[in-house]
């Protein structure tokens, strides 16, 4: 049975010392992007429950917080499809070079052959680091399009790629043969700058990169490198290393980079399911029963 009642008090911390002061007393903590180490773990001795607002949970200390008898939740399944949405649509964008004809029009630029080549996206390939909930979708999305999916996943069951008519291939191969690659990893120690200069290398000259899973997953100097010097041909990120940006950042004044703000999580329906989630969660757990979203990481080679 779920806890029937709980009082929930709310407040905009913009540090660890906010959120201890805070929520001292608390039993069980929402939190969404704000850091959460071992030292600040260490200062909640009646918490129970730390429930994320996102999918991602790099920013808590989960070791820590099972150490301390925490249970840690993230919501892995509440805007599935927005984010796999969201990457599509950054690939048609960029394979359909939208960004280079809206900003040519703007300059009083009519000239479409200035847009060339332009391959037909039936004749495209998209490559998916990681077919967890996020890259499946994505991939159902490629292939309605009629597009040829590749994908990388070594934790994933054999097989599995098929029931989303992707092809399984080694990161190598991804990378040499896939028009557009497109990241949907969890940041941990193994995915951190999983894509840097060596895997930019090895993508083809025409090719583009689309991140919506975490901003660290790639080595943004690098990615600044191959976006300036053609490595590859544009990239589309709704995450960065540093959010926001700053002014001097040079990411900004790329051409063929599009940006949004760590938007593609959003949608109405998805921030109502979200906010249902993460009480019925933290319910969960203060009523003894184990957390249905529980962290547990997977290790990427």
């Amino acid at each position: 049975m779920l806890a029937k009642h709980f009082d929930v008090k709310m407040k905009p911390c913009k540090n660890e010392d906010e959120l201890v002061e805070f929520a001292a007393d608390a039993d069980g903590i929402f939190v969404d992007l704000l850091p959460v180490t071992e030292s600040a773990i260490e200062k909640l001795p009646k918490c129970k429950a730390i429930v994320l607002y996102s999918d991602g949970f790099d920013y808590v200390d989960y070791a820590a917080a099972a150490k301390r008898g925490i249970s840690v939740s993230h919501m892995p399944d509440y805007c599935v499809e927005e984010v796999a949405d969201h990457a599509v649509i950054m690939a048609l964008a960029l394979t359909r070079k939208l960004w280079q004809a809206n900003t040519d029009v703007k300059n009083k630029i009519w000239d479409w052959p200035r847009l060339r080549p332009i391959k037909a996206l039936r004749d495209s390939v998209m490559g998916i680091i990681g077919l967890g909930r996020l890259g499946s979708v994505a991939a159902l999305r490629a292939r309605a399009f009629g597009m040829r999916v590749l994908e990388y996943d070594p934790y994933i069951p054999p097989g599995r790629e098929k029931v989303f008519g992707a092809e399984a291939v080694d990161l190598e191969t991804l990378l040499k043969e896939s028009d557009v690659v497109t990241i949907h990893v969890p940041l941990t120690k193994e995915t951190h700058h999983m894509v840097a200069e060596r895997q930019l290398r090895a993508m083809k000259k025409t090719a583009y990169l689309i991140n919506t899973s975490r901003g660290k997953v790639v080595d943004t100097l690098a990615l600044y490198k191959a976006l300036k010097d053609g490595w590859i041909a544009g990239a589309a990120l709704d995450v960065l290393e540093e959010e926001p940006p700053k002014a001097s950042d040079p990411l900004l004044a790329l051409p063929n980079l599009i940006l949004t703000p760590h938007t593609a999580f959003y949608s109405e329906r998805s921030i109502k399911e979200k906010q249902r989630k993460v009480v019925e969660e933290f319910s969960r757990i203060l009523s003894g029963q184990p957390g249905r979203y529980r962290v547990q990481p997977p290790t990427y080679g």
